[in-house]
């Protein structure tokens, strides 16, 4: 029997063993539903106190439950461990690796790089190789292939090679790791038939295409499709705003066509580590191939520049009341990317935040999801900070609040009733109230 066949036999009856490197939002929630599924999952990760929470059943990750932790743990189906070692155990293997960009916003692929190094230490025949990180079309074939044939084994003969792109969403109850279809692409035939097999013992729907080039298109074409819908919308509050239209009431009105209008929200900007990044990759190898991406780059720029849209906004509210930022008390409502998640991945609230700094302001914050704010790539060196509790007290002292995201948690009655001032970046208050300004 060969590779190929024992590893359809493998998959097929659960008895085999799944490695799962990277044990963050995409790779811990995919290593618990192959474990729930019967597979032995083995976590890796470099970062040793999320290997101790996990071991000890508590999980870091807010919408992830400690129980399914717990008992993920408990039944010896998950192991989380440093050692890529372990590696050699495992039948299948999922790089599920972060992909940020550089300061030119060119692909950084550093990450995806050594793990690849890592996998090639203990690489044996009849092990599948998934990449789950969103990249360019071609990183797989390339740079993942590559790397791992510096061993002297070759892809399609003694291994296999496959990308299959993550779609979590975190927060959304609605749809899991398990209820997403999944699109996958095989390096070959082969590699497509295994990989997709595979998925299909733990996710309700796999969408197989034709090679790993067209999965990782897939993935940037959906972002690419939010991010250039995102920044129009951007755009196009901006404009309502100067002819004294309500966007908002507009994109509700809009949104009553029952066929070719898909509705899109404005917003301070992009966040989350897939819509701010995940596009410029395609950028950056169309143009390698002599092609400009013209709508990429410009929703970008406009993207980028709603949290200054904001803070003007704010300057312009503050003068006309007789003040200036320099000074002035504001609290940001709202840390992270999106609502109802501790995720600050990329969140427009870290440029905000920035320039509100810069500008002088005595700066807070309330999110009922993050009681500090942690040091990212975006937030370097950032000053300690803590959530202010939202109270009527708390929110009178204020000269300014900032909404930028939107939790559900947040009583906004309270805010309006205490609030002098209210920014309001995610139109959380549709009638006129004397103390709001939409931004």
């Amino acid at each position: 029997m060969g590779h190929r066949d024992q590893l359809l036999e493998k998959f097929k009856k659960h008895d085999a063993t799944v490695g799962i490197i990277g044990l963050g939002y995409v790779g811990l929630p995919l290593a618990l539903a192959f474990a729930e599924k019967g597979f032995t999952a083995i976590g890796v990760d470099v970062d040793p106190t999320k290997i101790t929470a996990l071991n000890q059943g508590s999980c870091y990750i807010q919408h992830i439950p400690d129980t399914r932790v717990k008992a993920a743990v408990a039944s010896q189906r998950f192991i989380a461990t440093a050692d890529f070692a372990r590696l050699k155990e495992c039948d299948a293997i999922m790089i599920c690796v972060p992909t940020p960009l550089t300061e030119t916003r060119d692909p950084d692929l550093s990450y995806v790089e050594r793990t690849c190094v890592e996998i090639a230490k203990t690489l044996r025949p009849g092990q599948l190789i998934i990449l789950e990180s969103t990249t360019y079309p071609g990183t797989t074939d390339e740079l993942v292939r590559h790397t791992l044939e510096r061993t002297g084994l070759k892809s399609g003969q003694d291994f296999y090679l496959a990308f299959s792109p993550e779609r979590e969403d975190p927060g959304n109850a609605q749809y899991t790791t398990t209820t997403i279809p999944k699109v996958v692409g095989g390096c070959d035939r082969d590699a497509g038939d295994v990989a997709e097999v595979l998925y299909a013992q733990v996710i309700g729907k796999v969408v197989r295409v034709s090679s790993a080039a067209a999965a990782e298109a897939t993935k940037i074409t959906e972002n690419v499709f939010r991010a250039v819908n995102i920044a129009l919308v951007n755009e196009l509050k901006v404009v309502y705003e100067k002819m004294g239209i309500d966007v908002w009431e507009v994109l509700d009105a809009a949104a009553t066509k029952p066929f070719g209008f898909m509705r899109f929200n404005p917003g301070p900007g992009w966040g989350g580590h897939c819509i701010p990044l995940d596009p410029f990759y395609l950028s950056w190898k169309a143009r390698e191939h002599g092609v400009d991406t013209k709508f990429i780059e410009l929703a970008g720029e406009i993207n980028r520049n709603m949290p200054f849209y904001v803070v003007d906004r704010l300057q312009d509210a503050l003068n006309t009341r007789g003040k200036a930022v320099n000074g002035s008390s504001v609290m940001i409502l709202g840390m992270a990317y999106k609502k109802d998640v501790g995720d600050t991945r990329e969140s427009p609230a870290f440029p905000i935040a920035q320039r509100l700094l810069a500008l002088g302001a005595k700066l807070s914050y309330h999110d009922p999801f993050l009681t500090e704010v942690p040091e990212t790539r975006s937030w370097p060196g950032r000053p300690e900070m803590h959530s202010l509790p939202l109270t009527a007290a708390n929110i009178a002292q204020q000269d300014a609040i900032v909404i930028v995201t939107d939790h559900t948690k947040v009583d906004y009655a309270l805010v309006e009733k205490n609030a002098k001032l209210i920014i309001d970046s995610r139109g959380v208050y549709r009638e006129p109230r004397p103390n709001v300004v939409k931004a």
